[in-house]
């Protein structure tokens, strides 16, 4: 019996996968477990395995196509094998990436292979312009289309930015009117709009059109062209969703990093058998957080829209920058790690993300992310909300500031830190709390390090 090829699902949050590159071809015999193809998340890169020995008797998608989990990817089998039963609806073109704020219909049953039931392939939803990001309105497209209306530059006033029918009124009223000349110059892309129009209601006329400068033609070798696909859209995608999806706000403070920094040289120069010198002031800042987020359950928390989950546990995630864009892995319980403990994890997970072989597991469950900037010279910065979490926190480079004290004014490193939280459930003050305790802890880590 033909044996189905699913697309794993890699993660509770991973909704599809890119598959990079095919490693066996139709007609190829392969083995139970052997690689079959390579895939690609927004988290990791790992390798297909074949369920079954046999013939590889058919391949459903290109390479670079981007594919929803729990889909039928490719089928095993005795040569020869009837698999039409296993062919996945809409195979034979390439599969969109899936909009969320769009309606999808229902998806098929399931259908029953080798007795178990695996769902089909999630229809795919047409998009028409950069406006899909957000989401526009059946009314809206309708209207967008009818007017030949591009809704790239459209701004949405619905939920969540969704275009909806009365912005797409708005931008057609603010359009120019043209009269039929000026409006076939400018289309054929000799002629751009010079003034307002000088017609009868204000229409422009062609004599309101000046010859469009040639654009420049560059080099062969002067452009890259780069699709933003795998994991750079994904990201793209998160980012958009998470700005237009929470209310974020930054605050930003600084900590005396006289302790830090002397702490610091003393593990570097501890003995070799103490396993201390790799330790770096970033380790030192993921254990200070860690230990000042079990006081302040309102940071360490999820928002899923209509209910808070505070955790009592600190599952840390810390921001990674991989060749293939930013990457954050999660140290589970990081409040019951020692400092070597939680510097050796760190490392671990860092360079999984750097090989591309990390663990999806080791990619999710996060309750409060730490991305620091400060070893590229950065003093400042607003982080962007990893959602569903509620805050996060941006470390900057140690500066000398002006501190007022008993013999006039001393010039004190200080650490630069830039909080920014869902200000939909969290407030201000819990927020200033935290960022001011954390200071605190940071100025007297070797006391924080006894607790």
């Amino acid at each position: 019996m033909a044996t189905a090829v699913i697309m794993p699902k890699l993660g509770n949050t991973v909704e599809s996968s890119i598959i990079v590159g095919w490693k066996k071809k139709p007609g190829d015999v392969v083995s139970e477990g052997e690689a079959l193809c390579e895939i690609e998340t927004d988290k990791a890169t790992i390798d297909v395995e074949s369920p079954a020995a046999g013939v590889v008797l058919d391949i459903f998608f290109k390479e670079g196509e981007d594919v929803p989990v729990q889909t039928i990817i490719a089928v095993v089998g005795a040569a020869g094998e009837n698999y039409d039963a296993l062919r996945p609806a809409g195979s034979a073109a390439p599969a969109a990436p899936p909009i969320h704020t769009a309606s999808v219909p229902s998806p098929a049953p399931s259908q029953p292979v080798n007795g178990k039931a695996v769902s089909p392939a999630a229809p795919a939803v047409p998009s028409t312009t950069a406006a899909a990001f957000v989401g526009v309105s059946p009314r809206a497209r309708n209207l967008a289309e009818k007017k030949e209306l591009d809704l790239s530059g459209v701004q949405g006033s619905g939920p969540g930015g969704r275009i909806i029918e009365r912005d797409v009124v708005a931008a057609l009223a603010a359009k120019p009117k043209l009269t039929p000349l000026a409006k076939s110059m400018v289309e054929s892309g000799d002629f751009v709009v010079l003034s307002g129009g000088s017609g009868p209601g204000g229409r422009i006329t062609s004599r309101d059109l000046q010859q469009a400068a040639p654009a420049p033609q560059p080099q062969a070798d002067d452009v890259q062209i780069i699709p933003v696909k795998g994991t750079r859209r994904i990201i793209s995608e998160r980012m958009l969703n998470s700005m237009q999806t929470t209310a974020q706000l930054t605050m930003n403070t600084s900590a005396d990093a006289r302790a830090v920094q002397e702490y610091r040289l003393r593990l570097k120069s501890s003995s070799a058998e103490l396993g201390l010198q790799k330790v770096t002031i970033n380790d030192l800042v993921l254990y200070a957080v860690a230990r000042t987020l079990r006081l302040f359950p309102d940071v360490n928390a999820l928002f899923n829209g209509e209910s808070i989950a505070q955790y009592r546990s600190v599952h840390l995630g810390f921001a990674v920058d991989t060749p293939r864009g930013l990457i954050v892995p999660v140290i589970r319980n990081a409040h019951q790690l020692s400092l070597k403990q939680l510097s050796q994890e760190s490392k671990r997970l860092a360079d999984g993300c750097l090989s591309g072989k990390i663990s999806p597991d080791e990619l999710s469950g996060g309750t409060f992310t730490v991305t620091n900037l400060g070893s590229l010279g950065i003093e400042t910065f607003t982080p962007i909300l990893n959602p569903p979490q509620v805050a996060i926190l941006g470390v900057g480079n140690i500066n000398l500031k002006a501190v007022e004290s008993e013999d006039g004014v001393e010039f004190i490193p200080h650490l630069t830190l830039s909080l920014t939280i869902n200000h939909q459930v969290v407030d201000g003050a819990p927020g200033a709390r935290f960022l001011q305790a954390l200071s605190r802890n940071l100025a007297q880590v070797d006391l924080l390090l006894a607790v």
